[in-house]
């Protein structure tokens, strides 16, 4: 098999860290769309949904007040930072690319922009009762994350985007396999976050979500995801 087939088929260099080859390759005449459910995205996404209807079940089981948009603004944000990771994973080729990073920029955008809204709700509603800030574990890991995805967002905006500020594109493009494993740090991250929330007061009283439910939802996430990470997009961190 040629170079160009095995591409097309998802094979050679292209072959995912865990599962089979083609797992996670685009391949050519799909829409990127499909991307989301290739392989084992499918998992991916089962999971990610399964943790937002557990955070708005509980939500919308109770009286929704100020705060409930806290939560639901938050896992919001992580459902669609997974499908911003999920979109980009498979693409190989360099329209591929360019189209899935566009893609990835503008879902990551949309979670940037719902966490924002969900830390404001919760800084907002702190202030107005007079109560505590970053206090609780959830809270510290929240801070740590929010800022972390910030930073995240910012590095990879200006590599793609903006890359003269880094001396031009190639020196970049070395910095990519830096912003893809951050990326996936981070990730694990949000779902440490979202399990911490489950030992808050205010998860424990009122929404009552139980810490193995939120670990089975994430543990079926990451099933999805890791399978679809390609080990050559490491670099000599995956040693290449």
């Amino acid at each position: 098999m040629s170079e160009s087939e095995a591409q097309r088929s998802g094979m050679g260099e292209q072959e995912p860290l865990l599962g089979r080859a083609g797992d996670a390759s685009q391949q050519d005449g799909l829409p990127l769309y499909h991307n989301l459910v290739i392989g084992t995205g499918v998992i991916a996404q089962a999971g990610s949904w399964i943790l937002v209807a557990i955070v708005w079940g509980a939500v919308f089981s109770n009286p929704v007040i100020l705060f409930s948009a806290h939560p639901l603004l938050n896992s919001a944000a992580i459902l669609l930072f997974t499908q911003g990771v999920l979109i980009l994973q498979p693409t190989h080729t360099a329209k591929q690319k360019k189209h899935g990073t566009w893609a990835h920029t503008g879902l990551n955008d949309l979670a940037l922009s719902a966490g924002i809204a969900g830390l404001v709700v919760i800084e907002y509603n702190k202030i107005a009762h007079n109560g505590t800030h970053f206090v609780s574990p959830h809270a510290i890991l929240g801070l740590i994350t929010y800022i972390l995805i910030l930073i995240q967002g910012l590095i990879g905006f200006t590599q793609y985007f903006v890359p003269q500020i880094y001396g031009g594109e190639e020196n970049a493009k070395k910095l990519y396999k830096y912003h893809r494993v951050s990326g996936y740090f981070i990730f694990l991250m949000l779902l440490a976050t979202v399990a911490a929330a489950t030992q808050t007061d205010y998860n424990k009283n009122v929404l009552k979500i139980k810490l193995w439910a939120v670990i089975v939802a994430a543990v079926i996430t990451l099933i999805g995801v890791l399978p679809r990470v390609k080990k050559q997009k490491f670099g000599w961190l995956a040693g290449q």
